[in-house]
């Protein structure tokens, strides 16, 4: 587990330096052929990590519900992102992987709720969810690479 977490702190860390190296507005900017735009992209692997993670372990969650209900599966952007999210979304990037990884022995003992994901896999375990999401923020990260050279 501990190569996963540190291929997902190796891909937040990327994902900080967008967040310092874009303006608001262009961390706000839909570009055409896309539904989301780069800071949806950053709070969606976020929210992700830990509904994968700790809801389907039966944990709580280290992201209020109104992250959750903006950023999750099937959303979209539902207006501009102040700078004071933008510092949430950066602070939370580094802190729910460092608890993610103080949090391991505990997680990996939760009972887990099995999840069929939209990419054909079932997750079955913690170790699962840790591997899965590391694919999905893979997954993200491309599309950010991308939208960087629409805007």
């Amino acid at each position: 587990m501990k190569t996963q977490l540190d291929i997902t702190r190796a891909n937040r860390t990327i994902l900080l330096k967008f967040l310092d190296q874009f303006t608001l507005e262009q961390l706000n900017t839909v570009p055409t052929g896309f539904s989301n735009n780069i800071i949806w992209n950053i709070a969606h692997v976020i929210v992700t990590q830990q509904l994968l993670v700790y809801k389907l372990s039966g944990n709580d969650l280290m992201v209020s519900q109104n992250l959750v209900d903006r950023y999750r599966k099937g959303t979209k952007v539902e207006g501009p992102v102040d700078q004071e999210e933008v510092t949430l979304i950066k602070e939370l990037l580094t802190s729910t992987i460092d608890t993610t990884e103080k949090d391991m022995d505990m997680l990996l003992n939760a009972t887990f709720e099995t999840y069929p994901t939209s990419a054909g896999f079932t997750l079955n375990s913690v170790k699962d969810a840790i591997a899965f999401n590391t694919f999905h923020e893979g997954i993200h990260l491309g599309y950010i690479l991308a939208m960087k050279k629409s805007l």
